[in-house]
């Protein structure tokens, strides 16, 4: 059986997530670089493998396809970990793991997508407030839910490997709207999170990146509005 196949895009959080929870598995991924800006997830051999074209996606060795982040990092865990760490067997547990993953792709990525999407891809030259405002709330909300040293408990979690590359990328674009002192157990957390192994190589440059994309494409916009 071949490798796991990941198509995917440094820029993106869910992308990013399943590389840090394939590293934490010790899975080696064979990446295929997708450009979004370039529209390379609307040619037709990725449509063919995902209706929705979103990215990441992968192909595993027996020919699975998988597509959405959460899916994927639960399959690898399920498939590829050699104990339930990530993703403990304990129904209540589970249940608390899935809500935090509902909560990354429901508010704290959507509210990234709603943010960037119009700047991206729609020429947009705004900044709306209330969508600023959206996503600090995203922070307050996640602040209230740590009441341990991660967001489940006090061990590492598929959780956490996905809601820290959308707060990744929060901090990479917008510095000064994260308040440690208004948010202290979300800054203790993300600490914590900077001390993986991995975390530099895989999420924070990869959010930094996306922010020097994002602030030279709305600089683009304004410029061709004048």
């Amino acid at each position: 059986m071949g490798k796991v196949q990941l198509y995917t895009a440094k820029l993106s959080p869910p992308g990013r997530a399943v590389e840090m929870t394939a590293k934490y598995l010790g899975l080696e991924l064979d990446i295929h670089p997708i450009n979004l800006l370039a529209g390379d997830h609307l040619k037709p051999e990725f449509v063919k493998m995902n209706p929705q074209h979103t990215i990441p996606l992968i192909v595993d060795g027996d020919g699975t396809i998988v597509y959405d982040s959460h899916a994927i990092i639960i399959y690898l865990v399920s498939k590829y970990g050699k104990d339930d760490s990530l993703y403990p067997q304990d129904a209540a547990t589970r249940a608390k793991i899935n809500a935090a993953l509902h909560f990354d792709s429901g508010v704290l990525f959507a509210r990234f997508r709603f943010y960037f999407e119009p700047i991206l891809y729609f020429g947009s030259t705004d900044i709306p407030q209330d969508r600023i405002d959206y996503l600090k709330i995203g922070y307050q909300l996640l602040n209230d839910m740590i009441v341990d040293d991660y967001i489940v408990g006090n061990q590492l979690t598929l959780a956490d490997l996905s809601c820290i590359t959308s707060i990744a990328s929060y901090h990479a674009f917008f510095p000064c709207l994260f308040d440690s002192a208004q948010f202290p157990k979300l800054a203790a957390w993300v600490e914590r999170m900077k001390k993986l192994p991995y975390y530099k190589e895989i999420n924070q440059d990869g959010a930094e990146e996306f922010a020097t994309v994002c602030q030279d494409k709305l600089a683009q916009n304004r410029a061709a509005k004048k």
